[in-house]
Formats: C-alpha cells, sequence, structure tokens
C-alpha cells in the first residue's frame, strides 16, 4: 500500500500520488497517460496531472488496480 510520507515530490498536490516503492514498470503511464508521467533521470513514475474528467478518474483509479507493488495512492482529497 502506498505511504502518502513516501510520495515523491514530483507528484502535483491532489487525490493521486506515487510513493517511493514505484519500479518504473510502466503499468501507471499505460493506463493512464494523461495523469502519469516518467521520471527519467531516476525511473519512476509521478502524478504529473489529477484528473479532470469522469474518464481520467477511472483511468487514474485502473492505474492504482493495476501497479503491481501498489505505490500508487490516493488520500480522499479532490
Amino acid at each position: 500500500m502506498a505511504e502518502k510520507s513516501n510520495k515523491w515530490p514530483d507528484n502535483v498536490p491532489g487525490k493521486f500520488y506515487v510513493d517511493d516503492q514505484c519500479i518504473d514498470c510502466d503499468a501507471c503511464r499505460t493506463e493512464a497517460p494523461k495523469s502519469f508521467k516518467r521520471n527519467d533521470e531516476s525511473g519512476y513514475s509521478f502524478v504529473h496531472a489529477q484528473p479532470k474528467s469522469p474518464e481520467e478518474l477511472e483511468a487514474a483509479q485502473a492505474a492504482m488496480d493495476a501497479c503491481p507493488v501498489e505505490a500508487i495512492g490516493s488520500d480522499g482529497e479532490a
């Protein structure tokens, strides 16, 4: 389970975030490319844009569900 206290500083503020357990597997970027990007220098994903539409919210949730190490969190904030 993702830990809010361990989230990457690259994450934009909001409901979704990626923490330091990310293994750079590309699942979130495949599921929700509008919300997740890769930090190429360090090799991990982060939330670069919070979902803005119901479709983007569904995709971000799918990305969270697809994460093999549960590095994506949702703290309930909009």
